[in-house]
């Protein structure tokens, strides 16, 4: 029996998939995807700009260019490092304000993802 709420299922299928697609890029020869992987790790570490405030960003723009699977994933990764949901809504109301009503859908889906 399976006591998994739907809404954690949704997470779960979300990290099977993105860990499966992830590995079958990096068994590939081509030495591109693997340093992609690597640069953004050093792209989000901590430094003079901190990793908390670059999940923030990675999420907005994440939302500003329809990428559900990377809005799923700086989701978490913000609640990591201890954003508040009051931060999150009000990076919610930035990319709205900056990138206009097309980031409704997305925003949509972001709250569902972080309630479910």
């Amino acid at each position: 029996m399976n006591d998994e709420t739907p809404e954690h299922a949704h997470r779960t299928e979300f990290h099977r998939r993105r860990a499966t697609g992830n590995a079958k890029l990096l068994e590939s020869s081509n030495e591109v995807f693997r340093r992609f992987f690597e640069l953004d790790a050093l792209a989000y570490a901590e430094g003079a700009v901190p990793a908390r405030t670059k999940e923030l960003l990675g999420l907005a723009l994440s939302i500003a260019v329809q990428c559900d699977e990377c809005v799923y994933y700086h989701l978490e990764r913000c609640e990591a490092e201890g954003v508040t949901r009051d931060e999150l809504d009000e990076v919610f109301a930035l990319t709205l304000v900056g990138v206009g009503s097309v980031v409704v859908p997305q925003l949509r889906r972001a709250v569902a993802f972080l309630d479910g």
